[in-house]
């Protein structure tokens, strides 16, 4: 009987240590990396890269055919232009003049312009405008004219004419458009909604505040919702959704107010495909969810000075600056949308890097990395500073 007890009791302690197995194990999770790509510099400025660049790193070589991808406009100390995901670029220029930079237009000016010229990724002016008044903005393909006075708004056809214009009760403070929508914020505490005719669709007086000025727009992509920080005293974020079979009616569908707010521009926007809007405030950033109505706060130390404009996959990068010309990379992986707002702790630990360098100039994009490895990422992360551009993959190993 003896060696059947000892049969009996190996088998419990092999099934005990088998059960304790199955049900302690965990899969080890997966890494968020930066991997190096390329870099390539540009014509004049310094730069210290703490980054983990090999030291035979390959530097990109400069071309005037574009490889690959879509092409992302940069300015860099006194250099601007369009590169694409393989660090060649479209167009490098010296910067003598104030730039406007949009994804497929760009155009330079001075303080008081007369014509402006509006040209394409590869330099051709494709519409000139005469007597212009004021000043251009390029948005959603489309080219605007804001008044010398900041208080009216032109949109220029492709001919250079004025196809419509609006006056507006005082001057503008914010702008964005998308979806054939133009979305406005002026100094007075209104927002206004134009279609593509320049019909006003929408009007909302934000109130509420000591001082009423709103300073900072968002309109997603689709044009369902409108992200706006507004006051002073307080200030506050609301985000609008859009109800109605004419599709002309938003509502308030969420308001927090932002503490001790800013007294200048605000970065408000939306990412990752319009899940999210996030926004800057004192002592760090916020994100709210559209999907689960909720938001979260991580706190940061030192100024933002850039910020990730499209979030994707739920990877969210900003630089911020701290004293002696010492900058930040920062990485936030955004936490399933039921554990927004859950904790400071969940907060924090949303936070997977954090990188320096030093430069008195940044530049942070991304871009779609179309046929690579990383596509299941949707892009990978172009950082500057000084006179140069490097490129990381984002990848999980």
């Amino acid at each position: 009987m003896a060696p059947k007890k000892k049969r009996i009791k190996l088998f419990i302690i092999i099934l005990f240590f088998l059960v304790y197995f199955l049900i302690a194990a965990r899969p080890i999770p997966r890494e968020t990396i930066l991997s190096f790509n390329w870099l390539t510099t540009l014509p004049s400025g310094t730069i210290r890269v703490d980054f983990p660049v090999p030291h035979d790193a390959p530097e990109a070589e400069f071309n005037n055919t574009i490889v690959s991808g879509r092409l992302l406009p940069f300015i860099l100390d006194s250099s601007f232009g369009y590169i694409d995901f393989s660090g060649n670029y479209a167009l490098n220029q010296i910067r003598t003049d104030d730039i406007y930079l949009s994804p497929k237009m760009w155009t330079k000016y001075n303080a008081e312009p007369a014509n402006i010229e509006i040209n394409n990724i590869v330099e051709n002016t494709i519409i000139t405008i005469e007597n212009a008044r004021g000043y251009p903005v390029l948005l959603d393909d489309r080219i605007f004219i804001l008044g010398s006075d900041q208080n009216s708004l032109s949109e220029i056809d492709s001919n250079g004419n004025i196809k419509w214009t609006y006056e507006f009760g005082a001057p503008l403070t914010s702008i964005d458009a998308a979806a054939g929508l133009v979305l406005t914020g002026s100094l007075d505490g209104v927002i206004e909604v134009f279609n593509s005719s320049g019909e006003r669709i929408f009007y909302f007086e934000t109130g509420g505040s000591r001082y009423s000025v709103i300073l900072g727009v968002a309109i997603s992509r689709d044009g369902s919702h409108i992200g706006v920080i507004c006051g002073i005293d307080p200030q506050r974020f609301l985000l609008f959704e859009r109800f109605g079979e004419s599709g002309d009616d938003y509502k308030v569908v969420h308001h927090e107010f932002l503490d001790t707010g800013f007294r200048h521009p605000v970065r408000i926007l939306f990412i990752d495909e319009d899940r999210r809007i996030v926004f800057e405030r004192e002592g760090g950033i916020s994100c709210y969810s559209i999907r689960s109505r909720r938001g979260m706060f991580i706190p940061l130390d030192g100024q933002i000075v850039a910020i990730d404009e499209s979030g994707d996959k739920g990877f969210f990068f900003l630089i911020t600056a701290h004293p002696n010309q010492q900058k930040k990379l920062i990485g936030i992986k955004f936490p399933h949308d039921r554990l927004f707002g859950a904790s400071r702790t969940a907060a924090l630990d949303s936070i997977f890097m954090k990188a320096s360098f030093k430069s008195d100039d940044v530049f942070l994009g991304r871009t779609r990395t179309e046929g690579s490895r990383n596509l299941d990422y949707g892009s990978m992360l172009i950082i500057g500073g000084g006179n140069i551009l490097i490129s990381f993959n984002i990848e999980e190993k």
